[in-house]
């Protein structure tokens, strides 16, 4: 169904608001993928807060162009039947959605992606950001790590303070 005017511009505007509120934009071919198998990767992307939308290349290029900090972003790449995985959160959970997607579905592959400050990473650089721990998977291993002196300390303090109270009563007896 082709699209007038006023609802081009409408596209394009959330397009715009899409990519700039978005930490990272990743996209990718999704030649020979099932509408069913889409609608799966949309719910299962709501799940970290990924919105994935299928959007033709020429509405995407315009709203780069509208967004101030995103004019300079190398088009290039973005060319044939594409879908732009957007994450306002993350920065790796868009590309992390993909690549979960992508091991059942292996005719989709990244094109690239597109970060908040205006560059655009390639394919490889996409697929070594999804092996990537996401954000709150770091926030919780930094969180051990920091805890865990404090948990030797307080070891070490009550197994002495056991000693020594072990000691006591062997003096007293």
């Amino acid at each position: 169904m082709a699209l007038n005017k006023s609802q081009k511009e409408s596209v394009v505007n959330e397009v715009a608001e899409l990519l700039s509120a978005s930490k990272m934009t990743v996209v990718a071919k999704y030649q020979g993928t099932s509408v069913k198998a889409l609608q799966e990767l949309r719910r299962n992307s709501k799940d970290n807060g990924t919105k994935v939308k299928v959007i033709k290349n020429r509405l995407v290029k315009q709203a780069l162009k509208s967004t101030d900090k995103l004019k300079e972003v190398e088009t290039d790449a973005l060319e044939g039947m594409l879908l732009y995985a957007f994450n306002s959160e993350d920065e790796v959970a868009a590309a992390q959605a993909l690549n979960n997607f992508i091991k059942q579905n292996p005719n989709v592959e990244f094109v690239g992606a597109i970060t908040e400050d205006g560059h655009f990473l390639d394919s490889s650089n996409v697929k070594e950001l999804a092996s990537l721990p996401g954000k709150n998977q770091l926030i919780a291993g930094l969180v051990g790590i920091l805890n865990s002196p404090i948990r030797n300390v307080t070891g070490g303090l009550s197994g002495g303070l056991s000693g020594i109270l072990s000691g006591l009563e062997a003096k007293a007896s």
